[in-house]
């Protein structure tokens, strides 16, 4: 949640005034005469117009339909249809369960399983086909279980999420710690495989850090009012262990408070822009400078890592680092989100908005684009053919025993328990050994980092020891640069 202000609650008649836009709209354009409806073209007049209508169908309902009605269910399903009706997997309706959950959520706890949602497919009303996992919370149940950012989640307790809404998924999600939920993840295109979670009390973690030789290696899980002072507390380490490097791993932060975002980025650069938002509501138009002192000098050189788990407020960082020259991103392209959102409450209920969409400093928004990695490193991919061997192997729950079995099992150990499931299923041993080692890591404490099996880091490791850092930084290009190419490499229409 993006929220460069604080919220701020509507007089109720103001809330009558927008209740219901979607639902009247449809009784509007049947009561008023075409002729009529062409002379009032204005935006103001339509706004009033349909207001007045709002409130005569709300009544009309109330003194005709076949059954009581509770208002409150009329309010709430309005309510929902408006925000659907925008288009927009960010901005919706915020009934009282869901607004306790979102606060929960800013607090920094609350009962639930630990991923991090998105709409998979959005469909005309609003409601989703399917639930895309952007990224998992570390040593959370969903991390442990070993669902990753862009598994889908197909069913919830046997019940299809295919045209569940958003929040709907959340309620089904959250719930009391201790109590248990299924579900029914699907991995690309053909492996699919149930999960059983235990809801737990999760606490929205912020960094985690360590050195590795003598680069400082910091984790960012999430932005909060607090990741910028643990980030220093970091910071400090390295400084008195005498770093010479660092490395800032974005993968799977998705994001967080705007603000947070704005001082990560001043502990790596000396004054300027960070962020620039833009809207047609005036007092949306801001830039974001740094605002506090630079805490990683010039000297020091930075990789950041990004994957497509790194969205919004890990996107501001990381697009704002690049275009300002200040480091070299390593990875996959992240998920694109450009938007900032707005909580308003409502009593007890409430809605998010998106106001705004932020910029970079040389004036990209990478909303649906996301940001491209100086140097492209995936993790191996696997065939179809692979995809169901794999969903046998995991239905099997061999990977899950060996590790119960075995918790610490030696680095030989694995790889010899992975020969022996090549053998078995006919899949790669590197691809084995990665689930194997992943397995051993959900099933304890989460190490810091993971070297061994971290393809990704270690090629950011190898830049830094091999001296490829400062040649590298001489050509990379801003996302502005990088955009004008694309736009230049398009074929011509005939």
């Amino acid at each position: 949640m993006n929220t460069p202000e604080s919220p701020q609650k509507l007089p109720l008649p103001w809330l009558w005034m927008i209740a219901t836009a979607a639902l009247c709209a449809i009784f509007a354009l049947a009561s008023v005469p075409p002729t009529l409806a062409q002379e009032q073209n204005g935006t103001a007049q339509n706004a009033r117009r349909y207001a007045v209508v709002i409130q005569q169908v709300f009544d009309f309902i109330q003194r005709h339909y076949v059954d009581e009605v509770d208002p409150q269910a009329i309010y709430e399903g309005a309510m929902s249809g408006m925000f659907s009706a925008l288009g927009d997997p960010y901005s919706s309706f915020l009934p009282e369960s869901e607004m306790t959950d979102l606060n929960d959520t800013t607090r920094g706890n609350f009962g639930g399983v630990g991923l991090y949602i998105s709409a998979g497919g959005l469909q005309t009303d609003g409601k989703m086909t399917y639930v895309e996992v952007a990224a998992p919370i570390e040593d959370t149940p969903g991390w442990r279980a070993g669902i990753n950012p862009g598994d889908q989640i197909i069913a919830i307790d046997e019940a299809s999420t295919n045209g569940l809404t958003m929040d709907e998924v959340l309620a089904k999600l959250r719930g009391v710690p201790g109590t248990g939920v299924n579900l029914l993840i699907r991995r690309g295109e053909k492996l699919e495989f149930p999960v059983t979670l235990v809801r737990a009390i999760i606490e929205v973690p912020t960094t985690k850090y360590a050195m590795i030789g003598d680069t400082g290696y910091l984790k960012l899980i999430t932005f909060t009012p607090m990741t910028v002072d643990r980030a220093q507390d970091a910071i400090n380490s390295f400084r008195a262990q005498n770093y010479t490097s660092l490395i800032l791993d974005l993968r799977n932060n998705y994001g967080g408070l705007l603000n947070s975002a704005v001082e990560i980025s001043s502990l790596f650069l000396d004054g300027g822009l960070v962020v620039r938002t833009k809207s047609r509501i005036p007092s949306e138009n801001d830039d974001f400078n740094t605002r506090l002192p630079v805490m990683v000098g010039p000297e020091i050189p930075v990789i950041i890592l990004i994957n497509r788990g790194s969205a919004s407020a890990s996107e501001i960082v990381a697009g704002a680092l690049k275009d300002r020259g200040r480091a070299y991103l390593v990875g996959e392209r992240s998920f694109g989100k450009g938007s900032v959102q707005q909580v308003y409450p409502l009593e007890k209920s409430g809605f998010r908005i998106t106001t705004a969409r932020y910029y970079t400093p040389s004036d990209v928004n990478i909303d649906k684009i996301g940001i491209p990695p100086d140097r492209e490193v995936m993790f191996p991919e696997y065939t179809d053919a692979d995809a169901e061997k794999l969903s046998e192997l995991i239905k099997s729950n061999k990977i899950a025993s060996f590790i119960k079995n075995s918790p610490s099992a030696s680095s030989a150990d694995i790889d010899l328990y992975a020969r022996v499931l090549a053998r078995e299923y006919q899949l790669d041993i590197p691809l084995l050994r990665r689930l194997i080692r992943n397995e051993q890591n959900r099933a304890t404490i989460a190490p810091v980092y993971d070297l061994e099996y971290d393809v990704q880091l270690q090629e950011a490791v190898k830049i830094l020891r091999e001296g490829q850092y400062l040649p590298l930084m001489q050509t990379t290009k801003t996302l502005k640069a990088l955009q004008e190419e694309a736009v230049e490499d398009m074929p011509l229409a005939s």
